[in-house]
C-alpha cells in the first residue's frame, strides 16, 4: 500500500520555527516530485513548495518564499519543509504530496498531483 504520511505539526508562537516532514512508503519515490500544499479552514488548498526528484530544482509560494525551506532524502524515502519567521497566517492542515509527471506549468495545481498524505495540523499563535 503507497502512503505518505506527514509528522512534525503542532502549535508555535509567531516568529518561531517548526518542521514537517513525510514519509513515504510502499514504492520508491526517488523518480517523483515532491511538494507540499496547505489547506486554512474555509480556503482552498493552497499550493507550497515542490521539490523535483533529484533535489537540484525547488519552487515556492510567494507567500512563503525566503521563510520556507524544502528537502529531501531519496535514500530515506522522506521529504521535509523547514519553517521560519511563521506567522498567523501560516496556520493550515499542511499536506505532502508526490507525483512524477509534474512541470513548471502544473506544479501550483493540487489535482496534478496523485499522492496525499493525510495531513498534519500547523497552528501558529501571535
Amino acid at each position: 500500500q503507497v502512503q505518505l504520511v506527514e509528522s512534525g505539526g503542532g502549535l508555535v508562537q509567531a516568529g518561531g520555527s517548526l518542521r514537517v516532514s513525510c514519509a513515504a512508503s510502499g514504492r520508491t519515490f526517488s523518480r517523483d516530485a515532491m511538494g507540499w500544499f496547505r489547506q486554512a479552514p474555509g480556503k482552498e488548498r493552497e499550493f507550497v513548495a515542490v521539490i523535483s526528484w533529484s533535489g537540484s530544482q525547488t519552487y515556492y509560494s510567494d507567500s512563503v518564499q525566503g521563510r520556507f525551506t524544502i528537502s529531501r532524502d531519496n535514500a530515506k524515502n522522506t521529504a521535509h519543509l523547514q519553517m521560519s519567521s511563521l506567522k498567523p497566517e501560516d496556520t493550515a492542515v499542511y499536506f505532502c504530496v508526490a507525483e512524477r509527471d509534474i512541470t513548471f506549468a502544473n506544479m501550483r495545481d493540487p489535482d496534478a498531483y496523485g499522492y496525499w498524505g493525510q495531513g498534519t495540523q500547523v497552528t501558529v499563535s501571535s
